[in-house]
């Protein structure tokens, strides 16, 4: 009997779900927020369907640790150590500003000295959870400003454990010093089990197990809770667990493999922690709190990204790379709710108190989803004003000069998926090339094997005048944004360089047309057209319709070394 209302429970919040999230899909709104709002509905204050909410939590629980499994997969060394400094640099600095600044204004604005500490340490957490989802639906962690995003809110996350931990020795007898150093040994002998782990036992065992597909996931799903429940049973948090266990499978070439398996899985169950986090919402009168609210909301939403461009900005990251990486701390997340309700459980804080960065989050939630989602819009509006984050030599993201002085046949804007079959054609003619990508593991991938390449911002105008074009017959991006593409348009319009783009809408690739491109290249039409070709071409005989197809196996082999894979519906990578 407990089985079936567990089923029709969950049956009754999923089919609300879908009905909020259409809604919001209707109105082009963030799906999170449709989450979040059923949660608001089913809980409590409204519908109260939410009956078995330590079920639901620990099913959110779940969609938490694949969801950090997944991003660990892409964390591998070489990438720690590209952005590991500036990651360490950012995340510290931005806690210790909001910190210091929080806890003046708290002051200002009237609350106990005690109470202002709470509300500043609360208001420097960003959510990991959900930026690292909303990056990933992007398609964004493979970025740079993705992984510095990433590898920043994990040091917030270790100074909130920190932080968490020394709050939990007030109400225990253990004390704070032999707290913190038995902390720190454990966690060194856990992450070098892991790493012994991930250079020793799982290459070999790997193998055999990737033989099946099946058991291939079964093994991962296995490893993912094997780790996060290690680190759990040592009083470290699941979340950390999780995240190691899939940078121990990083260095794996099945490691896609893995990550594309696991997705179904990690979209389910963390819709269900969305949902869950809404039905915890406490409604009270704050009335008396807007005032805060509002300037408390606003240092989030802007203070935040404030310092996070400014530290990038010395450490001369681009401001397109300053600006992304600074959105995705225009927000407070679940640490912060932790720590205000064991504040309140200690005695340190009211209800009110809780509410009321309960609402900040909400607020601040809803606004940098927005901001994140709509990233590259925004950045084309503010591209200019943010040139004040940016020192103008010496970029850290651009790593050569050499191939800016040379000449050229052809620059090719973006890499993966289609500039690879672009490039294969290119270097067949025997013309000269030059590849400019975002990505700074392709840059390494590409420069490796010889072929000219710049990481580079196709928005940036001293990037885009740094290049010589003085013998370019071609310019093509695989680049699916408009503005990027209309805009290195209109630098090339007057060098009188042909322009073939790339268009995934087709307004935008009659504006495009407008604007002087030669030719837009939409994916979504091509394959149809393609294999209309391929009929025609071999007057339907299958039997030569079967060595394209062989030909084509040998494309998808080689794709899947480069490590490519074939972008989901709503996903538009290039």
């Amino acid at each position: 009997m407990v089985e079936i209302n567990l089923f029709v429970e969950l049956g009754m919040i999923i089919v609300l779900a879908v009905i909020i999230s259409g809604i919001m899909k209707i109105f082009r709104q963030p799906l999170i927020i449709g989450y979040i709002v059923t949660g608001i509905v089913a809980g409590p204050y409204f519908l109260d369907l939410i009956t078995s909410s330590e079920t639901i939590s620990t099913f959110s629980q779940i969609g938490i640790t694949f969801l950090l499994f997944i991003v660990g997969i892409s964390l591998n060394p070489r990438v720690i150590r590209e952005v590991g400094p500036i990651s360490l640099l950012t995340g510290v600095g931005q806690v210790i500003f909001t910190a210091v600044v929080g806890y003046f204004i708290s002051i200002l604005l009237g609350f106990s000295p005690l109470v202002s500490i709470y509300i500043a340490v609360a208001l420097t957490f960003s959510s990991t959870i959900i930026i690292t989802k909303i990056l990933s639906d992007k398609g964004d962690v493979e970025t740079l400003y993705g992984k510095i995003s990433i590898g920043f809110l994990i040091v917030q996350d270790l100074i909130a454990v920190l932080v968490l931990m020394a709050l939990s020795s007030f109400s225990t007898d253990v004390s704070l010093q032999g707290l913190f150093v038995g902390t720190i040994l454990k966690g060194i002998f856990l992450i070098a089990v892991v790493l012994f782990a991930s250079i020793l036992v799982l290459p070999r065992a790997m193998k055999p197990i990737a033989k099946s597909q099946e058991f291939l996931l079964l093994f991962s799903v296995g490893w993912c809770f094997a780790v996060a429940g290690i680190f759990y049973w040592f009083n470290f948090s699941m979340e950390m667990g999780a995240l190691l266990a899939g940078m121990a499978l990083s260095i794996s070439p099945y490691r896609y493999e893995i990550s594309s398996k696991m997705t179904p899985l990690r979209d389910f169950f963390i819709v269900l922690f969305f949902i869950w986090l809404g039905s915890q919402i406490i409604f009270v009168d704050l009335s008396s709190y807007a005032l805060p609210i509002v300037i408390f909301s606003l240092l989030i939403l802007i203070g935040n990204p404030f310092i996070v461009m400014v530290i990038m900005g010395f450490s001369r990251y681009t401001k397109r790379n300053s600006f992304f990486a600074g959105l995705t701390v225009a927000q407070i997340g679940e640490f912060s709710m932790i720590l205000m309700a064991m504040g309140v459980s200690l005695g340190h804080i009211s209800n009110e108190i809780l509410s009321l960065v309960t609402v900040i989050g909400l607020i601040t939630l809803a606004g940098s989803t927005y901001f994140i989602n709509y990233n590259d819009k925004l950045y084309h509006i503010l591209a200019g004003p943010l040139g004040l984050f940016e020192r103008r030599r010496n970029k850290a993201d651009y790593k050569s000069e050499i191939e800016k002085r040379r000449t050229y046949d052809i620059i090719l804007f973006g890499y993966n998926r289609i500039g690879f079959n672009l490039l294969k054609t290119f270097r067949k003619a025997k013309k000269r090339v030059l590849v400019i990508d975002y990505n700074p593991s392709t840059i390494s991938d590409l420069s490796a094997r010889g072929i000219s390449c710049l990481y580079g911002d196709a928005h940036d105008p001293d990037f885009l005048n740094s290049l010589n074009l003085s013998e370019v017959k071609l310019a093509v991006s695989t680049i699916p944004d408009k503005h990027v593409n209309l805009f290195i348009l209109g630098h090339l319009r007057a060098q009188k360089i042909p322009f073939i783009v790339t268009s995934h809408d087709i307004e935008d690739s009659l504006e495009l047309y407008k604007a002087g491109a030669v030719y837009v290249v939409m994916p979504h039409f091509l394959g149809g057209e393609y294999i209309s070709h391929l009929l025609e071409k071999h007057d339907f005989d299958t039997g030569k319709l079967l060595d394209e197809g062989k030909s084509h196996i040998s494309d998808l082999a080689e794709r899947q070394m480069e490590g490519h894979s074939h972008p989901k519906k709503g996903e538009f990578g290039n």
